[in-house]
């Protein structure tokens, strides 16, 4: 077990304290520290964005129980985060998480914008100009969100 999946083992229950789910653990080199870089967010049956009170709790008890484990073993600087609106979306709980937002997707015969309605079993629902349009997620080859700086009600 390498580094990165120790974290990962300590970083998911203590997330989970805040009502978090653990995304991604990496850990690189910071001079003559380590860099362990913690992304969290909300579970996928939330829609929105975690809160920064919830993130600085996982924070707390994620540095809290890496300390208490002495994992890593050498001095490390923590850094906890949400993944942004930059995250590709390439998997199932990707697309849970982006429901009500502006998706645009790249399929195998072109691509498509619209606002994600729904995520029903394996097929996207979006709202393309007011129709609904479904798409089969293994037919999107990528997938992102459109960052609006004007939200609809």
């Amino acid at each position: 077990m390498d580094i990165s999946d120790r974290i990962a083992d300590l970083a998911g229950p203590a997330a989970e304290t805040a009502g978090l789910v653990l995304d991604t653990v990496t850990v690189s080199p910071a001079g003559k520290r380590s860099r362990v870089t913690v992304t969290v967010d909300l579970p996928e049956t939330e829609v929105g964005s975690a809160d920064l009170d919830r993130v600085a709790e996982a924070s707390r008890a994620i540095g809290a129980a890496l300390d208490e484990a002495d994992v890593p073993s050498t001095p490390y600087v923590l850094e906890v985060s949400t993944p942004g609106t930059d995250r590709p979306l390439t998997e199932r709980r990707h697309f849970l998480r982006a429901r009500t937002r502006l998706v645009e997707l790249v399929l195998a015969d072109g691509s498509l914008t619209g606002r994600l309605t729904d995520v029903d079993g394996d097929t996207l629902v979006l709202d393309v100009d007011g129709e609904r349009r479904e798409v089969a997620l293994g037919d999107v080859t990528r997938g992102q969100i459109v960052v609006e700086l004007k939200r609809l009600d």
